[in-house]
């Protein structure tokens, strides 16, 4: 009974979705040699010393020379930023700062 009143529930649901009407929305990658106009534009990306401790921690000093991309680091995504795998492949430690 419980699983029918969800799948029900859940029908409805995209039912009234789809109904809705479809609002324009910019799609990437449609010409990707051009920005759309209006685009937000990042002009200025500081990277102070919080930056480069969270870009580093859990590295040990010395810091080997593969890291220097971090240099040229602008604000795009990077996944080296970002907590990745869980232990025992976690190698920086970030999940055990959480």
């Amino acid at each position: 009974m419980q699983h029918r009143t969800l799948f029900l529930t859940l029908v409805i649901a995209g039912l009234m979705a789809a109904a809705l009407p479809a609002a324009a929305q910019f799609i990437a990658g449609v010409e990707p040699s051009q920005r759309p106009e209006g685009a937000p534009v990042i002009t200025e990306f500081k990277k102070d010393g919080a930056w480069y401790a969270r870009a580093l921690s859990g590295v040990i000093p010395p810091y080997p020379a593969s890291l220097r991309f971090l240099e040229d680091q602008g604000a795009w995504f990077n996944p080296f930023l970002f907590p990745g795998m869980l232990p025992p492949y976690d190698i920086r430690g970030w999940h055990k700062q959480e």
